[in-house]
């Protein structure tokens, strides 16, 4: 099966955001972006573009990720500051 991607400008024009606000959806869970093995560039399914044009023209709820837990105090580590003296000679 032959998938189809689409360079981060072209997906930008095709959903009429900017290319910060794709970049901000892939940090943020709302639409993954996969890696070009060779330039490292951001490229995106043309399949998954399609989606969020329909669920943009149905007028659906926006793409909400999942928020992480909260870790409790006692699971969180423990940082302390160190105070350094240094002796002369």
């Amino acid at each position: 099966m032959e998938h189809k991607y689409i360079n981060i400008k072209q997906a930008s024009e095709m959903l009429g955001v900017s290319k910060l606000t794709l970049r901000n959806w892939d940090r943020d869970g709302k639409l993954s972006a996969k890696r070009h093995p060779i330039s490292n560039y951001r490229v995106y399914l043309a399949e998954d573009l399609e989606k969020i044009i329909k669920q943009i023209e149905s007028g659906e709820k926006p793409i909400r990720p999942k928020k992480e837990k909260k870790i409790a105090e006692s699971e969180k580590p423990k940082f302390y500051k160190l105070k350094v003296i240094h002796m002369q000679d």
